[in-house]
């Protein structure tokens, strides 16, 4: 057992080593959906997956059940169903995934709740995330059961058991490509890399609509198509109502006192649009940015802000807030703010984020929240007192 030990940590200094010479910057994207139809002389191209919002993967489906996931930072993998062969001469780049796909490690947080809503957590074997950072109570009480295990987040993964596990795939977000070492070494112990990118779409219903790549991952593409329409099915509802005008921000304020705020562009501001409000900020921020938010002083907010019709304060970060006079504690100017003074001030849950097929539902929350006030019955948001 020492002996395998040494072995063990040895190969693991030799691929650092390797990794950090050849990869000491991140992998350039070439932000392109393949358009490649013939990928093998034994497969037929039958047509390309409808979507109705996502526009950073592409799904094409093959004669024999095969299906080509492509994704828009170039890498594809052929999901081949379970007692197909593989198709020979491959384009090279393609990574083959077999059905069933299992022993997943599973970093990139938001993609549990989907798995979740197409009941395929028992396809997850290994978290990046502990089970005290899980909100989803299916992934911690799996996690506290032992039948999900920590294997180290994302740029500390614990090699060792991930490699006695038999993972067969890592799902990863964006944070991966700032220690493109970690791809480097899973992929050199034969472990596929899929990134999920649903952070980096245009619409808000985009990122929900990433469900469909792992429903055809998992072999569950019906599932995966109900839980999308239970979550968009109710929206044509509200989108032809007329705007309600009312001004909308979205915030939290930071522990050296900055207030952080999102994006003109981002994708919360446009579920704000969506439900019949308008993001106070109209311009903030480089549109054609990744990131979603910037921070600022609480006295540029404040003149930015307090007319704005309602708050919702993001409790991501720094926990949810029990009232209003525990958020007035943070800043002594939000009390002039015109919502303050009105009692429209709502605090989201801290299970909002992880819970990403939950964006619909999130979008008729503020549209009640704008229309009932604090009659509203809402889901992710609740009223400050």
């Amino acid at each position: 057992m020492k002996l395998k030990k040494i072995i063990f940590n040895c190969f693991i200094f030799i691929l650092t080593m390797t990794a950090l010479v050849s990869c000491g910057s991140p992998k350039e994207t070439g932000d392109r959906l393949s358009e490649d139809r013939d990928i093998s002389p034994e497969l037929e191209y039958e047509g390309r997956m409808h979507l109705d919002y996502a526009e950073e993967f592409a799904i094409d489906n093959y004669s024999g059940g095969c299906a080509l996931i492509s994704i828009s930072d170039g890498s594809r993998f052929l999901v081949v169903p379970e007692g197909k062969e593989t198709p020979e001469n491959l384009d090279e780049d393609i990574v083959v995934l077999k059905q069933p796909v299992d022993h997943i490690y599973m970093v990139a947080t938001a993609v549990m709740d989907m798995f979740r809503a197409i009941d395929a957590m028992d396809a997850i074997r290994l978290s990046g995330t502990d089970a005290d950072g899980w909100h989803i109570e299916e992934a911690k009480a799996a996690m506290e059961a032992g039948e999900i295990l920590y294997a180290g987040k994302y740029s500390m993964p614990d090699y060792e058991r991930i490699l006695s596990e038999g993972c067969r795939l890592a799902i990863e977000n964006m944070m991966i490509t700032h220690t493109p070492e970690v791809q480097e070494q899973l992929e050199g112990f034969g472990i596929p890399v899929l990134i999920d990118r649903s952070s980096y779409e245009s619409h808000p219903l985009g990122r929900m609509e990433w469900v469909k790549l792992y429903g055809v991952l998992m072999g569950r593409e019906a599932e995966a198509e109900a839980a999308f329409k239970a979550q968009t099915e109710t929206l044509p509802e509200i989108s032809h109502q007329e705007n309600t005008g009312k001004t909308v921000a979205f915030f939290y304020l930071t522990a050296n006192g900055a207030v952080n705020v999102r994006k003109s562009s981002d994708y919360v501001p446009k579920m704000i649009e969506l439900a019949g409000g308008k993001y106070i900020f109209e311009n903030l921020g480089d549109a054609e940015s990744k990131s979603s938010s910037t921070n600022m002083q609480i006295e540029e907010f404040y003149a930015g802000a307090k007319d704005a019709d309602y708050l919702i304060y993001n409790s991501t970060v720094d926990g949810e807030i029990g009232s209003m006079n525990e958020l007035l504690s943070k800043s002594d100017l939000l009390k002039d703010f015109k919502a303050v003074k009105e009692g429209h001030v709502w605090c989201t849950t801290s299970n909002f984020y992880q819970e990403s097929m939950s964006l619909g539902t999130f979008i008729m929350d503020v549209y009640k929240m704008l229309t009932e006030g604090e009659a509203a019955d809402t889901a992710y948001m609740y009223l400050l007192k």
